[in-house]
């Protein structure tokens, strides 16, 4: 298992497509290697941790949110608009395939957003590589693993949500902070 590790990690760090990688090493882009890959790369479990730290921060978070002014404010809300926002199914197909990275939520018609989805998704370079996830919390959780199992640079506009999932919720590489 370990040489298999390492000639994934060399095939990985050329940084091949994400459908070629898919293609290669299918196994990778399910929930529980995602996990196990995350352990062999920072020797830290990603579900339990991050869902154990969420929990403790989350409470704090909303409130911060809640009263969050000015542009910063504006920001977060207008993030919150989106996750509500209805979209077509071709619309939505063509938003997936120009999609980067990033998560996809599935509602029931009709359904709010108070209430469970019926899939989510995580998109990479136009593909999705894993679907029927449970939650967006479990969507979060498995991004930011495949960045790390992938060896994927933050995306520009969310390197600082990345950057407090890793150094905050998770705790890696603490003593390196970034500017902001």
């Amino acid at each position: 298992m370990q040489r298999t590790f390492s000639y994934r990690r060399q095939e990985i760090l050329q940084e091949p497509m994400i459908t070629e990688v898919r293609n290669r090493w299918p196994a990778l882009f399910e929930i529980g290697e995602v996990n196990l890959e995350f352990m062999r790369i920072t020797t830290v479990p990603l579900i339990s941790k991050f869902i154990g730290q969420l929990d403790k921060y989350t409470d704090a978070l909303m409130k911060v949110f809640r009263h969050k002014g000015g542009c910063a404010g504006q920001k977060i809300r207008t993030i919150m608009a989106l996750t509500a926002k209805d979209t077509e199914s071709v619309e939505a197909e063509s938003l997936i395939a120009q999609t980067t990275m990033g998560i996809y939520v599935i509602r029931a018609e009709g359904a709010g957003p108070e209430e469970e989805p019926s899939d989510v998704g995580v998109v990479l370079e136009g593909v999705e590589v894993l679907q029927n996830l449970p939650s967006v919390t479990l969507g979060c959780v498995m991004l930011f693993g495949l960045i790390y199992a992938l060896n994927l640079n933050y995306p520009k506009d969310l390197k600082c949500t990345f950057e407090a999932f890793q150094k905050i919720l998770m705790e890696l590489d603490t003593t390196k902070l970034s500017p902001k």
